[in-house]
């Protein structure tokens, strides 16, 4: 059919700039309000303070030459990569309307912070595969709401792969209980 056929008509693009239009009403809708420049800065100076604790804490690894790395060269250039980002933030975040006010669903992201530290303290304690399978099947089943088939196989799907290339191929020396 040619671009010119008189039996082919417009109303398929008309719909979809109307589902268009009704999806972005209905996020609109549903997205929290505009938390204000103040939040914005906060944010920003949240994101520099630990962009600070980790190069400081990198820093104490030992960075080495870029010859020969030491422990704390990458998480040090990704600390800086971060201490400039949220300074320029810090500097621009008053100007910018992105922020959303904390709202229920913003305690996700407290939950996934505190199962992350979770993690950090059971895996030199119990090792990797349980805290690892844990923190994968929560983020899983109540952050992501998969279903709890999905989670468990899922779950037990990543730790295996983790354990084959990071214990067996890579030889990488992680806390484990096998």
């Amino acid at each position: 059919m040619s671009m010119s056929d008189p039996a082919r008509s417009p109303e398929p693009l008309d719909d979809v700039a109307a589902e268009a239009e009704r999806l972005q009403a209905e996020l609109d809708e549903s997205r929290p309000p505009h938390a204000g420049p103040l939040s914005q800065v906060a944010a920003a100076l949240a994101g520099l303070a630990a962009g600070i604790f980790g190069a400081v804490g990198s820093y104490a690894l030992g960075l080495g030459s870029l010859t020969q790395p030491g422990p704390g060269l990458w998480p040090f250039a990704i600390s800086v990569v971060i201490v400039a980002l949220s300074a320029a933030l810090v500097v621009t975040g008053r100007l910018l309307e992105d922020a959303e006010r904390f709202s229920k669903a913003s305690l996700l992201t407290l939950v996934a912070l505190v199962t992350l530290v979770l993690l950090a303290v059971l895996l030199p304690l119990i090792g990797f595969e349980i805290p690892s399978l844990l923190l994968v099947f929560v983020w899983l089943r109540w952050l992501g709401k998969e279903s709890w088939r999905s989670s468990i196989v899922i779950s037990v799907c990543t730790v295996a792969a983790f354990y084959v290339i990071f214990v067996l191929l890579l030889q990488v020396p992680l806390p484990r209980l096998i």
